[in-house]
């Protein structure tokens, strides 16, 4: 095969070759074929059809005949002569019909059925992708998506964490191909993941490969998490995850791309806040709203997110807001309401505290971490570090007094001046103060929520006063504790800071 390659593309640069080869002993003849694209380089068309060769070992070492393909070359090798050569130099070499010369009738049976019961499956398996588009609703992105997979999933039969066999695996050569070698130019932003860049797939559709960090504390547990969990998720407040890669060490997840980045992005900065007009941020809150209902209890799977906040929610071109980074969810039994864990992982800022000192998770984890959010989006400051400004205290405990004074209005971020709507921000500084109460019974569940963010009339009850601030004092701000070491593991990886007397 490497033999084709070589003749493919540096002998006759016909970028495909053909042809047969003895195997020595009983074996009898083989036959062989390698085809590129023509818009491809000869240079392009080997590194493709050598990273296609590469994975031979993977997927078909112990059998007789095989094929690996990617969307821009292939090759394929068989024990009969499964491709028909012509007399003038067609573009692209055609499986052969079974009439060569000298070819034996037998032969020729055999080939016609071979080839009806390739057209049998191919149909067949049409059919069942096209059943599966159908009952996701999957649209026509992820569709195009697909048949960018090579024919082998690197998780398959690997147990029962293993990866969803359903998502595209795209190979890392096209990813390197894509991304400059992942070189800074195209670099889109840094979380705890790890880098993120931009590429585009061969429609030119944009999108955002995530790229696991090799010094990152979050490791193949994480990253197959977020993979089989997102993978069967379908919103229209979720980001869809495209397409996943595992090879050479190498761990990237395939996003589509949200052209307006994170939400973080535009509420903590001077300039990009002014974009976020009262409007854009009523429709971004109750989109988030929106988005924790689905996982809680409108999804397959009963999730909890556990690491809700402003740089995890994207936007899109028309600023609609999208929940991201799903590497610390969980799922929950039918039935079950809580969760125990040794080992909490989040943000500081945004932890319950139920979950920041007991590693209790639930629910009303995320309910919490919702409302801090809200606070966030209607102040234009975050909750951790809020206590280093003049205020002296964190963004809830300001936001209880302000609301106990009848001066909640002062919370608002004053860019907005007077152009919001008096009554939805009060009613959101009470929505959010109902979410991060102390105790986890007391507060809404997401569908109460979004019941509340859409009704004018509805009447909210008194909220008690919200959890103490539960963060460190000094370090970076938004960092999450999925970055801390796995090797100093500890009951909680919480400090508490600021605690004030009810």
């Amino acid at each position: 095969m490497q033999s084709l390659i070589k003749n493919a593309t540096v002998e006759t640069n016909l970028l495909y070759a053909m042809g047969e080869f003895n195997s020595g002993g009983s074996s009898g003849e083989r036959y062989g074929l390698v085809q590129c694209s023509r818009d491809l380089t000869s240079d392009q068309c080997r590194q493709c059809l050598n990273a296609m060769l590469d994975q031979v070992p993977k997927c078909c070492a112990t059998k007789v005949g095989w094929q690996v393909l990617a969307p821009s070359c292939l090759i394929k090798y068989d024990d009969f002569m499964f491709y028909k050569i012509t007399t003038s130099q067609a573009p692209s070499p055609l499986l052969n019909s079974g009439n060569n010369k000298g070819t034996s009738k037998t032969k020729t049976v055999i080939i016609i059925i071979v080839s009806v019961l390739v057209a049998l499956v191919l149909l067949s398996c049409g059919i069942y992708f096209l059943w599966r588009k159908n009952q996701s609703n999957h649209d026509a992105l992820l569709s195009e998506t697909t048949p960018i997979s090579i024919h082998y999933n690197p998780y398959q039969g690997q147990g029962d964490d293993s990866l969803n066999a359903d998502l595209p695996t795209i190979p890392l050569f096209w990813i390197r191909q894509n991304t400059n070698n992942f070189s800074d130019s195209c670099k889109l932003g840094e979380g705890g993941f790890g880098p993120v860049y931009k590429g585009s797939l061969q429609d030119g559709t944009e999108v955002a490969i995530k790229r696991l960090s090799k010094t990152s504390g979050q490791g193949l547990d994480e990253f197959k998490n977020e993979v089989i969990f997102i993978a069967k998720l379908q919103h229209r407040n979720l980001v869809r995850l495209l397409g996943c890669c595992v090879e050479e060490n190498e761990k990237l997840l395939i996003y589509e791309y949200m052209s307006n980045s994170s939400l973080a992005l535009h509420l903590f900065d001077v300039e990009k806040r002014k974009q976020l007009s009262w409007k854009v941020r009523m429709n971004i809150i109750k989109g988030i709203a929106r988005g924790l209902l689905y996982l809680h209890e409108d999804s397959r799977l009963k999730i909890i997110h556990r690491d809700m906040k402003a740089s995890n929610v994207l936007l899109d071109q028309d600023m609609n807001p999208k929940i991201s980074d799903f590497g610390l969810a969980r799922t929950f039994e039918k039935g079950q309401n809580e969760e125990n864990t040794r080992r909490v992982m989040g943000t500081y800022g945004y932890m319950a505290p139920e979950y920041a000192m007991e590693g209790l998770y639930s629910v009303k984890s995320d309910v919490f971490s919702f409302g801090v959010l809200l606070l966030e989006i209607i102040a234009g400051k975050r909750n951790s570090g809020f206590y280093l400004s003049d205020h002296g205290q964190s963004l809830l405990v300001y936001s209880w007094k302000l609301w106990c004074e009848g001066e909640c209005l002062e919370l608002v971020d004053p860019i907005l001046e007077n152009t919001y709507i008096r009554s939805e921000v009060i009613r959101c500084i009470h929505i959010g103060l109902l979410c991060v109460q102390e105790d986890a019974i007391d507060r809404p569940i997401m569908s109460t929520v979004v019941v509340m963010l859409a009704s004018e009339t509805m009447t909210l009850p008194n909220p008690n006063h919200p959890a103490f601030s539960v963060g460190r004092k000094f370090g970076k701000e938004d960092e999450s504790t999925s970055k801390t070491s796995k090797d100093n593991i500890s009951v909680n990886e919480v400090s508490m800071s600021n605690v004030f007397p009810r």
